[in-house]
């Protein structure tokens, strides 16, 4: 019966859909945060504004604020969840592509207004899709479900990460990101294609009640203390994870790699990595925990992060580029599936969408303010200062795991 209950858990349908779900949420995202800096810097953008560009990700932490709106209203059409997900996905699709539009030399703000536009929409993007999700899945299937969703997350950086920077070889930026924003004809046809989750529960009936009773619920839950570990956990997490990456693409063009390097060997590196590990990921948190899975997938993250460390001495060696590349999408994503399972079991399924946007919108903190502050850091420490930092930065959200998932506690049975 445990055997077919895992199989179960693994080769369903509502595993299918957290594919797409995964790679809608994440094309956005990584276009923002791949894309936009690498196409800054090649167009002689410098490295102290693209790293203030982070900020334009704002909307991510502070979606909580308007998350009730979309719990509390439903849309004149395809139901509370779907119709939301439809009007977000068709103003990413315009935005995006219209990006390639702009001239950064001639008007660096216009390209911040509109990014930050992209982030709003994406952030909103995220919260109904992150309430669809925990709606849809039965409690055993949290961990492979969520594993699922931020592989294909990250297979979803391949487009902007690698497909558009091969294609800027050859063709027009303005063509690149209109290619790009075709690709978010995925999540479209997803919504156009499945139902509202059967779990759906009853939306709130004011306004009030879809902002206070989410916090109220997890307060009285947990209790102050743990509600506030939780919350410094989720903060400290990815941390050093997200400030390792936030140059990523500007990093590469420093050390000298060409714009078939970054898109072939850096990005198709993860392609196989980013696979297992979500085979990996979802396994380990079916068979042992969430809790455990965030240990073990931690300290993989931790030392993920000394891999660029490590090319940033060594220089333009694509062998070294791949390897450092394919261990830091495999530690990485392994950490982002363990942690968005861990969200995922402590939201409450009647307020899905705000609390899971709270709690998400903390991860996505140090992604927007710490991150501003890392081209300034880079050009005062140098990349390998830099990274042993991001290493250093990762140990609180370790020593947080002491209180808030200890190894032995089983939080994900």
């Amino acid at each position: 019966m445990q055997q077919q209950t895992f199989r179960e858990a693994i080769l369903n349908r509502r595993v299918l859909i957290c594919v797409f779900t995964g790679f809608t949420s994440g094309l956005p995202l990584y276009m923002l945060i791949q894309l936009v800096p690498g196409w800054l810097r090649m167009e002689g953008v410098g490295l102290a504004e693209i790293g203030f560009f982070s900020l334009i990700g704002i909307p991510y932490t502070w979606k909580f604020l308007w998350s009730p709106i979309m719990d509390r209203y439903t849309l004149p059409f395809l139901g509370r969840r779907r119709g939301w997900m439809l009007v977000t996905q068709l103003a990413l699709a315009a935005s995006i592509a219209a990006m390639g539009y702009l001239k950064p030399e001639l008007s660096i703000w216009s390209v911040a207004y509109l990014a930050a536009a992209v982030a709003f929409f994406s952030a909103s993007q995220d919260i109904v899709l992150d309430a669809y999700r925990r709606e849809l899945l039965p409690e055993i299937e949290l961990g492979i479900g969520n594993a699922v969703h931020i592989q294909a997350y990250r297979l979803a950086g391949l487009v902007p990460g690698s497909l558009a920077f091969i294609l800027s070889d050859f063709l027009p930026w303005h063509f690149v990101f209109v290619v790009v924003a075709a690709f978010m004809s995925v999540g479209i046809l997803l919504t156009l294609s499945i139902a509202e989750p059967s779990r759906d529960p009853r939306a709130p009936r004011t306004i009030e009640e879809a902002i206070i009773e989410p916090f109220r619920e997890f307060i009285n839950r947990a209790g102050i203390r743990p509600a506030l570990l939780t919350l410094a956990f989720l903060f400290f997490y990815k941390l050093g994870d997200n400030m390792a990456t936030a140059l990523q693409t500007p990093f590469f063009v420093d050390l000298g790699f060409t714009g078939i390097q970054i898109g072939t060997v850096a990005k198709f590196a993860s392609l196989t990595a980013a696979i297992v590990g979500g085979l990996v990921g979802g396994i380990v948190m079916v068979k042992l925990s969430i809790n455990r899975a965030l240990w073990l997938f931690g300290f993989v993250q931790i030392v993920s992060i000394l891999g660029f460390a490590l090319l940033a001495e060594v220089g333009a060696n694509p062998w070294m580029l791949g390897v450092a590349v394919a261990f830091e999408y495999l530690g990485v994503g392994l950490g982002a599936a363990a942690l968005t399972a861990f969200i995922a079991k402590s939201t409450n399924p009647a307020f899905a969408a705000t609390q899971f946007a709270l709690f998400s919108a903390l991860i996505a903190v140090p992604r927007t303010l710490a991150n501003a502050i890392t081209g300034v850091l880079v050009e005062q420490m140098g990349w390998t200062g830099f990274f042993l930092l991001c290493t250093a930065l990762a140990v609180p959200g370790m020593l947080l795991l002491l209180k808030v998932a200890p190894w032995n506690e089983e939080t994900a049975q």
